[in-house]
């Protein structure tokens, strides 16, 4: 059963990358069944991460033994390439998904030169 769980968890939670129209990095994480309360967003410019975390109460409860996908869990995004303004980031929470805007550092934008 605990390799069956642990393939189950895999990627936990459904995190989606991309590029925005005004080229900052939008991250859209699906987080069903968690409270606003229940998240953490950690930003380190130094580092040019942000982690995202989530902690549930041990309280059992109606809702919690419920079969939703609701576990405690740390993920970590790191900007690799240095293109990013980490530090300038937005986070939004509804319904469910988790939105982070990243702009681009202005010093990165193309220029067109003809």
């Amino acid at each position: 059963f605990s390799n069956h769980l642990q393939q189950s968890t895999h990627g936990y939670p459904v995190a989606d990358i991309y590029r925005d129209e005004d080229g900052s990095t939008m991250l859209e994480v699906a987080l069903a069944g968690f409270a606003k309360e229940d998240l953490t967003i950690t930003i380190q410019p130094e580092k040019r991460s942000i982690t995202v975390s989530a902690s549930t109460s041990n309280e059992i409860d109606e809702a919690a033994q419920r079969r939703i996908a609701r576990r405690n869990f740390t993920k970590t995004y790191v900007n690799y390439d240095d293109n990013l303004d980490v530090a300038k980031a937005e986070a939004n929470f509804a319904n469910g998904l988790l939105t982070v805007r990243v702009p681009q550092r202005p010093e990165i934008q193309p220029v067109e030169i003809l």
